[in-house]
């Protein structure tokens, strides 16, 4: 008996190795349904279908063409900003009734498509038509209209952006302070969508292969910020100076800071400096003492980092990263230009508008987005958007202490000329970037009204400056007086 048990445990424990492939592919088997069966749900969930469908890679897409008519984009009035007209003959042709005005934002269908075109394809070619109608046109063998993209454009705002930057190329970005909705982006130079076939075929012949007019500049244009870092610059030394008020500097118009030469716009001496004088006479000389003297340049590292320079931006559209460099362990001859906004740093027009909105928005940064709702092709409401918070950037008493000093840029600082006499406050900060070494540069201002309880943030920028002469401070009060109403001066 002992030796029959004894020869059961041998045949068993043979049994086990012969079997302990068969056991590890089972379970490897089990696990990979596991997983591929929990894949599919969050796909569910998350409704990452529809991402996938809209996605310009997939042919899914061309069968909607065959029963759905591509539905209109509104802006936020219902002013239809993108139809389809269909001729005598049934052809289908996409229409631009504001031809290059909303362009890069509202975008083009063919050769990829991009902008709002782009991002809403799937919703635009889903068609919600009531149930009669819907039999109707099966019966009739006729296409159901897709549906309306509801925008947060305002056409007032995009008009008067494109005015105010006129034939200078550059970009502007309007959002709504409290929710991120995007009311007007606009880029220059542009292009006409309704001609689409034509300057898709210039831009890709040898003659037009250096234009940029399918560049949005808002969103993909990079740019040295100039002197709008200074504020985040001025945040730190507040994070790290609790007695900041104490700040004090004595500017001669240029100076020496670790080995490297900084002068101040046009050599101006400003003199005696506190810490909100240095932001509103954006004092070179005292930003670079700050940054080489004052500060922890790893700090400001994580500090812009924090506002999402080096990542990535809480933007469902194409964009191009921002880009900051200076470390810790960075050559400090790199330190007084960067503090200033020159160096290697770069930042999109939206990126700055997001940081400004943040410090508006008591250190909350909202994503921002196009879309208010998708309604159906007789108007009924399908669904309705909420703003999306991403978070606090920035600590909310950090926010109150500089908001005061972005104010006094505009009542005693370098925006005084186009904004100090409105009757609507203004916070924010200006800016020239020089873009080559002979001086030439690029003009910015970043801010917000009504500053007690803030309406609407604006980025802009406007290249060569130096030539053209238009700040950007001038492109963002026109937009302002448009906002509330064309109000003079």
């Amino acid at each position: 008996m002992k030796a029959f048990l004894e020869k059961e445990r041998e045949r068993v424990k043979k049994n086990q190795i012969k079997n302990k492939p068969l056991v590890f592919m089972t379970y490897m088997f089990v696990l990979i349904f596991i997983g591929m069966f929990s894949y599919l749900i969050y796909f569910m969930v998350k409704d990452d279908t529809e991402q996938v469908v809209a996605n310009t890679s997939n042919k899914r897409q061309d069968s909607f063409d065959e029963y759905v008519i591509r539905g209109d984009i509104v802006a936020s009035d219902g002013t239809v900003l993108a139809t389809t007209n269909i001729d005598e003959d049934g052809k289908e042709t996409r229409y631009y009734p504001y031809g290059s005005l909303f362009a890069h934002s509202v975008g083009y269908d063919r050769y990829g498509s991009s902008g709002i075109e782009l991002s809403e394809g799937f919703n635009l070619m889903r068609s919600h038509v009531n149930i009669v109608d819907k039999v109707g046109h099966d019966i009739g063998s006729e296409k159901n209209p897709g549906d309306t993209i509801v925008t947060s454009l305002d056409v007032n705002l995009q008009q008067a952006a494109a005015d105010a930057l006129g034939d200078a190329q550059g970009a502007v970005v309007v959002l709504e302070a409290s929710t991120g909705r995007i009311l007007a982006m606009y880029s220059n130079p542009t292009f006409d969508p309704n001609d689409i076939d034509n300057v898709w075929a210039d831009v890709h012949s040898e003659a037009g292969s250096s234009s940029t007019v399918l560049l949005n500049r808002a969103t993909q244009g990079l740019y040295a910020p100039g002197s709008t870092f200074k504020v985040i610059t001025l945040m730190e030394y507040i994070k790290e100076h609790p007695d900041y008020e104490n700040y004090y500097h004595v500017c001669y118009g240029s100076d020496i800071f670790n080995s490297v030469s900084i002068r101040c716009s046009n050599s101006a001496a400003h003199g005696e400096l506190d810490l909100a004088g240095t932001l509103a006479h954006s004092c070179n000389t005292s930003v670079a003492n700050i940054g080489c003297n004052e500060i922890n340049i790893g700090e400001l590292n994580k500090f812009a980092e924090q506002l999402l320079y080096n990542g990535e931006l809480p933007y469902d559209g194409e964009y191009s990263r921002s880009q900051f460099k200076l470390t810790a362990d960075s050559n400090y001859s790199e330190i007084p230009q960067t503090v200033i906004g020159q160096g290697d740093t770069l930042i999109t027009p939206l990126h700055n508008a997001l940081i400004m909105q943040a410090i508006a928005n008591g250190g909350v940064m909202m994503k921002p987005s196009f879309v208010d709702a998708i309604e159906n092709a007789d108007g009924v409401q399908m669904t309705r958007y909420k703003s999306k918070s991403y978070g606090s950037v920035i600590d909310p008493e950090l926010t109150q202490d500089i908001i005061p000093m972005l104010q006094q840029v505009v009542t005693d600082g370098t925006a005084t000329q186009y904004l100090g006499a409105k009757p609507y406050t203004v916070a924010g900060k200006t800016g020239t970037a020089e873009y080559d070494n002979s001086g030439n540069c690029n003009s910015w201002f970043v801010g917000f009204s009504n500053v007690e309880n803030p309406d609407i943030v604006i980025s802009v920028v406007v290249e060569d400056y130096t030539t053209n002469q238009t700040s950007g401070t001038y492109v963002a009060s026109k937009v302002f007086d448009a906002y509330y109403g064309n109000v003079t001066e």
